[in-house]
């Protein structure tokens, strides 16, 4: 896979929740494309900038709720589940869902934009991922907050997804999984042809599969590092004197 992999990771710190005789995991702050597939290990905490806008994509099934409820201590989620419960909640028990559809994901749209537009804190985006107009409105509205967008990619294959399907006894129609299934194709196989230039939006991506999933225990937000103290220094002089001035400060001293 060609592209930008770039990820920046250093020793010592504790995962949200972890107790007190837990070892430290190393923090993992990806930038450009990284890819953990297949990469098992000891847990990892992931560090995003304050204010990051986090898309966590992937199937129906693939494991993206278990993943946001355990980042969930730190930052909001966003996920079109809670609006469908909503409206399902007051709508009657005899109506299907594809009816009030379109209502649910309103509904979801304009949570979404209202909490990226807020630029608080940061927020957990839950996402299938398949569609490319969605990522760049979310790039484009938090830019002009000043926050980035990342994305984490799950990448578990199909049989993986249907079997985390029937694990919550909830299932996506085969027409809704399929049209998820192309896209997330289409996307994976952009970003082996072109690396992380294929989600320029996204100031990162990470890729994980079934493996690499277990190791994201928790997720932080921090940010940027003070700037360096200023040290004031008086008005230089300026003029032929201060300049004759200087130079003769240059000058060696006799016996140098």
């Amino acid at each position: 896979m060609s592209g930008v992999f770039a990820v920046d990771v250093r020793d010592g710190e504790k995962a949200v929740g972890a107790g007190a005789g837990a070892p430290a995991a190393p923090v993992m702050s990806p930038r450009g494309l990284v890819d953990l597939r297949g990469q098992g290990g000891g847990p990892v905490l992931i560090s995003y900038p304050a204010g990051a806008v986090v898309v966590v994509s992937g199937l129906p099934g693939s494991g993206k709720s278990t993943l946001l409820r355990r980042w969930s201590a730190v930052a909001p989620v966003v996920a079109p589940r809670a609006s469908h419960v909503a409206c399902e909640a007051v709508m009657p028990a005899w109506l299907p869902y594809a009816v009030y559809r379109p209502w649910a994901r309103l509904r979801h749209f304009h949570r979404l934009y209202a909490e990226v537009r807020s630029g608080g804190g940061p927020l957990l985006v839950h996402d299938c991922g398949s569609r490319t107009w969605m990522r760049r409105w979310l790039s484009w509205t938090a830019g002009r907050r000043g926050r980035e967008l990342h994305v984490v990619l799950l990448d578990v294959g199909a049989a993986e997804a249907l079997a985390g399907q029937r694990a919550r006894a909830r299932w996506a129609s085969r027409r809704v999984f399929a049209r998820h299934r192309r896209g997330l194709a289409r996307l994976l196989e952009t970003l082996r042809l072109d690396g992380q230039a294929a989600v320029r939006e996204a100031a990162s991506v990470v890729l994980l599969d079934h493996v690499s999933r277990e190791r994201l225990s928790a997720v932080e937000f921090t940010p940027p590092p003070p700037p360096a103290p200023h040290t004031a220094t008086g008005p230089r002089a300026v003029g032929p004197a201060a300049d004759r001035a200087e130079a003769e400060r240059r000058l060696p001293a006799e016996g140098e």
